[in-house]
């Protein structure tokens, strides 16, 4: 899908609007985002976790409700989507699945094309590229459940028709950011890696405006 709004993010600074901005990942991508000078609109359910995103404009709703994901939309050329669940072990994790949904729907309505969506190493066919601990004890014990609706998710964005990139980080972690990542889609001699948050958002925020990726899942990690 090309439209106006795609070329809008060309010409000038993007107006985006993030999802999961409250994460330890989406506040980075909030503060790099508003660094580079975008227009951001963030989606919060609560206005006093998100009081120190600054630069950002704050709505507070429920990324489930699609008519506030549309109002939200107003006046945006791209979304991004850092939305994340605790570890599960046994309660159903819908959730992702739910948020996504709604917001494909929204953005096919609002004629909002870019999406950015991070979901994680072992989604669809990074499935078992984590290394022994992630694959064998982690993912297992904790994250099935969530894995599960994290397939869900990226299922809802390839089908949507939308100019859609997925990101999965390797593994997360605080450190500094480093001057290059690695983007793989091969993944046939990759057995798990690290990546700092830092890296991910600039990642992520760099497929506003670049097509490299449109219509894949590359794993990031260092």
């Amino acid at each position: 899908m090309q439209n106006s709004e795609t070329d809008d993010i060309r010409t000038a600074p993007p107006k985006i609007l993030v999802l999961g901005a409250t994460g330890a990942t989406g506040r980075l991508i909030v503060s790099q985002a508003v660094a580079r000078g975008y227009d951001v609109t963030v989606l919060v359910r609560s206005a006093e976790k998100a009081r120190d995103l600054k630069g950002a404009k704050l709505i507070v709703g429920d990324a489930r409700d699609e008519k506030v994901l549309r109002q939200a939309l107003k006046g945006r050329d791209a979304v991004v989507s850092a939305l994340g669940t605790p570890a599960s072990p046994f309660r159903e994790v819908t959730l992702l699945s739910t948020a996504t949904r709604a917001l494909t729907s929204a953005m096919q309505i609002e004629q909002v094309s870019r999406l950015v969506c991070i979901t994680g190493m072992g989604a669809g066919d990074s499935v078992g590229h984590g290394g022994f601990l992630f694959d064998k004890l982690i993912f297992p014990l904790l994250l099935r459940r969530v894995y599960a609706d994290k397939d869900r998710q990226e299922a809802i964005v390839r089908d949507s028709g939308l100019d859609w990139v997925l990101v999965r980080p390797s593994v997360l972690n605080n450190k500094p950011s480093r001057d290059t990542i690695r983007a793989l889609t091969d993944l046939s001699n990759f057995h798990g890696g690290g990546i700092s948050r830092e890296d991910v958002a600039r990642f992520v925020l760099d497929q506003l405006r670049a097509d490299a990726w449109l219509h894949r899942s590359p794993l990031v990690t260092w």
